[in-house]
């Protein structure tokens, strides 16, 4: 026995069981780092069990997310490929986005749409996905929205993160830096990012140009050793709401789990300070409330929170704010502006546009700025994407705008800036798109030949089948019709000598898009065919049975197509007269199906009247009840409602 070998697979055994137990104790203290948001901590120590040859898909997972939600998407790249390469059967599909995030941060736009596809097939029903597969060409809009803003230079900015600009009454542009005191010295390092505290400051607007004269921290009590930033000031310049980590009266306040969160607080502008500080009543220690910003009078606060009714990891939501200063309850802005991604920052307009930043709608990497205009009833449309410059690959982000001069600032953290985040200001040069411009054009040909069919009559229906529009198409065989968003559209082609056809069609949320819808008509009418009176013409034209909902009169939206094919032949030939004849099955009594039959007969008649243009004397109708069954279901014959269905039915009797 070779007692040497056997000793050196127990020591082999043991240095493996040592190893993964040592990589385990340290995967445990980086999780602790980790679930606290320590993301720069629990970096480096996935970083050294990665480099010891350690691989798991939860390490991959967390070594992605803490660059990823540190918003270095670049670095987050290797370590999410390699998950979805080797761990693709398991994984969340989160992951999938957070990838096509990632890969966006460098332009590689093509492969983060390929991912996107994957992530689309795989998480079902989620806003993100379907917005991407309804805006494919989500490229081409966001070149055509760029291009109205024109970016100035801004000197202010430090080595340290500068963001959250707002405007107070004063003039200034009030701003969030971890650039630390008037004397250097930076407060306590954030172990998120190893980036000082955030304080506020103030900076006097030169008016002209947006340049900012040299920031000083403003005065009072707001500014603690924890983090302050994203303010919003009442028109008196007397109330600032801003956001502050969970510290009230000198004691810091965290969740269950120990994580210290958001909260907004208020205060007043008493003998040149501020003061008064309370927080507000829907603020929790659970979940983050956070970047207020007051409508233009005063009555409603919009904010970002994660409070439970989120689906996202933040959605934005508004506060009535009542006379007394006492607050309503706040209510989600919904699904037009919410994600299951990140919508925050928000900032209203002088005319109540909301611009916020996401990345759950369709961007160009990171967080976009994108733009929503109110509607009727407190809603807002659906958000239109600002374009470049304003938006890049990385994150951008805290746009707000002087919508008198057009000066405006906001803050990303894209390549070429001084620190960690920066803020640019602008002049708006152009305004916005923000309606919607959408429309559909088509060809309509002979199905056979291929013949391009001019004076087509063409008709847009919705999805109801009333008619909205018509037109006739050009000597090249197009028509068009200008359509409104997020809508469903039936469009119809007639034209003699041709069964009428039709097409559904469904529009998307892109402000401007061309739908090319082709028709086609297949070749029709009673030429070739022997007609003689008592004929029925629905047979001749080889049209579906038009048939009845069970006690019902009115027409079917299944039966209006063959209706028009009806209509169609009584305009090819002028001198056709036709009798509608309607039945009903045996069910109820002789002398209610009777008058269900008139009624039915009534309404087609009226319908090919009414929609068609045909003069009443060549069309009469009658019902006869369940006088002419065509199967066997008699009074006290059972039969399936299939069967029952045949009975209900119109025939169109040639008289002339």
């Amino acid at each position: 026995m070779n007692f040497n070998k056997h000793i050196i697979t127990i020591s082999l055994s043991i240095l493996v069981s040592g190893i993964i137990f040592s990589q385990e104790k340290k995967l445990a203290k980086a999780n602790e780092s980790f679930n606290r948001y320590a993301f720069v901590d629990a970096r480096k120590i996935y970083l050294q069990v990665a480099e010891s040859g350690y691989e798991s898909p939860d390490l991959l997972k967390k070594l992605g997310d803490s660059y990823y939600f540190n918003a270095k998407l670049e670095d987050a790249i290797p370590w999410y490929e390699k998950l979805i390469t080797k761990y693709s059967d398991s994984i969340n599909p989160e992951y999938l986005f957070r990838y096509s995030q990632s890969l966006k941060s460098i332009q590689r736009y093509e492969e983060a749409d390929k991912v996107m596809e994957q992530f689309q097939t795989l998480i079902g029903n989620d806003q993100r996905a379907e917005s991407f597969m309804n805006t494919r060409d989500y490229l081409n809009f966001i070149e055509m929205q760029s291009g109205k803003f024109r970016l100035l230079k801004l000197g202010i900015n430090s080595k340290y993160s500068d963001y959250a600009p707002s405007f107070d009454n004063q003039g200034k542009l009030i701003f969030a830096s971890s650039r630390g005191g008037s004397s250097g010295m930076t407060k306590v390092i954030h172990e998120w990012d190893e980036m000082p505290f955030l304080d506020l400051y103030s900076s006097e607007i030169i008016e002209s140009n947006g340049i900012l004269k040299t920031p000083k921290k403003i005065k009072g009590k707001i500014n603690t050793k924890f983090h302050e930033s994203s303010t919003s000031f009442s028109n008196d310049g007397q109330t600032v709401y801003f956001t502050r980590n969970n510290y009230t009266k000198r004691k810091l306040g965290s969740n269950e789990q120990g994580t210290v969160l958001l909260k907004i607080y208020r205060a007043t502008f008493q003998n040149n300070k501020w003061t008064n500080i309370e927080e507000l009543p829907f603020n929790s220690n659970e979940y983050s409330v956070a970047h207020p910003t007051l409508s233009k009078d005063g009555t409603k606060l919009y904010f970002a929170s994660d409070m439970p009714d989120s689906r996202g990891l933040s959605d934005l939501y508004v506060v009535d704010i009542k006379e007394d200063g006492t607050f309503g309850t706040p209510q989600n802005l919904g699904d037009r502006i919410n994600t299951e991604g990140r919508e925050t920052f928000p900032y209203i307009g002088e005319s109540g546009s909301l611009y916020f930043a996401s990345d759950g709608h369709i961007g160009l990497g990171g967080l976009d700025v994108f733009v929503t205009v109110p509607e009727e009833f407190g809603v807002f449309s659906i958000p239109y994407n600002v374009g470049k410059p304003v938006n890049s690959s990385e994150d951008d982000f805290t746009f707000v705008l002087n919508e008198d001069t057009k000066i405006g600032y906001f803050s990303s953290n894209r390549s070429g800036g001084k620190g960690n985040d920066d803020i640019y200001s602008f002049k708006q040069t152009e305004e916005l798109i923000t309606s919607c411009n959408q429309y559909v054009k088509g060809v309509v040909t002979d199905a056979t030949s291929k013949e391009l069919l001019a004076d087509t009559e063409v008709f847009l229906l919705d999805d109801s089948n009333n008619e909205l529009q018509q037109t006739v198409t050009n000597a090249k065989g197009v028509y068009k019709f200008d359509l409104d968003c997020e809508k469903s559209y039936i469009i119809r082609a007639n034209k003699v000598m041709y069964s009428p056809t039709e097409v559904i069609l469904a529009t998307n949320t892109v402000l401007e898009h061309e739908y090319n819808q082709p028709l086609q008509l297949n070749k029709g009418g009673l030429a070739d065919k022997e007609v003689k009176p008592g004929d029925d013409l629905a047979k001749l034209l080889d049209l579906e049975v038009i048939y009845f909902d069970l006690n019902k009169s009115f027409i079917r939206s299944d039966a209006e197509i063959e209706l028009q094919k009806i209509i169609a032949a009584l305009k090819e030939y002028p001198k056709l007269k036709i009798d509608v004849r309607s039945h009903t099955d045996s069910r109820a009594n002789d002398k209610y199906n009777m008058y269900l039959s008139e009624k039915r007969a009534k309404s087609t008649v009226k319908y090919i009247i009414e929609k068609g243009g045909i003069d009443k004397s060549r069309v009469t109708g009658k019902g006869y009840g369940e006088t002419a069954l065509v199967n066997k279901c008699k009074d006290g014959v059972p039969c399936s409602n299939d069967e029952h269905q045949l009975n209900r039915r119109s025939e169109f009797i040639i008289v002339q």
